[in-house]
């Protein structure tokens, strides 16, 4: 089976910085909007589409770590492939809630409280910085620059997988309080 691979160019790594900023900047204006869009009562299934997303993904992230330390090329370049790909598809949906539901608030008391706000500030500031790590790991990947990728793997890997793991986590603790 023939593997995709990417050519090498600076531009590329130009790029890569770009959307690094790009894509946070975006989804903060985006989020930012006081005037919500209705697109419809199916956005509501999408917090639920959202922790799966996330579920998947972290599990995606452990299955390739488990394939590359068998030295399982192929196997490790499709979960990862894939755990990207829903990165992708889980910045559409919460993208498309975020600009058309308004923020539920957590409902939690005590102790747990301080935990959730902890758990969701520390998943947002990774989430942000996680992408230009994970850009990185793809395209060094797809470039077969393999001493590259593994330097961006060292960071993308366990803050990507903290990510996906407190995005679950986040879900978890407010799911009660959706409407």
């Amino acid at each position: 089976m023939a593997t995709l691979t990417i050519e090498r160019k600076p531009k590329y790594e130009r790029i890569i910085n770009v959307l690094a900023i790009v894509i946070p900047v975006v989804v903060a204006l985006l989020l930012g909007i006081r005037q919500k869009i209705d697109l419809g009562a199916w956005t509501k299934v999408l917090p639920h589409v959202i922790g799966v997303i996330n579920t998947v993904t972290a599990m995606l992230l452990i299955m390739g770590y488990y394939f590359i330390k068998q030295r399982n090329v192929i196997a490790h370049r499709q979960t990862m492939t894939a755990a990207f790909a829903l990165g992708s598809v889980f910045l559409v949906c919460y993208v498309l809630y975020h600009i058309s539901n308004e923020a539920t608030p957590f409902g939690g008391t005590g102790f747990v409280r301080p935990v959730y706000y902890f758990l969701l500030i520390s998943h947002i500031v990774l989430s942000i910085g996680v992408v230009w790590f994970v850009l990185r790991a793809v395209y060094f990947g797809y470039t077969n620059q393999i001493p590259e990728h593994r330097k961006a793997v060292k960071w993308a890997m366990p803050i990507w997988l903290y990510v996906s793991v407190t995005g679950v986590i986040v879900y978890l603790m407010i799911s009660p309080y959706y409407v």
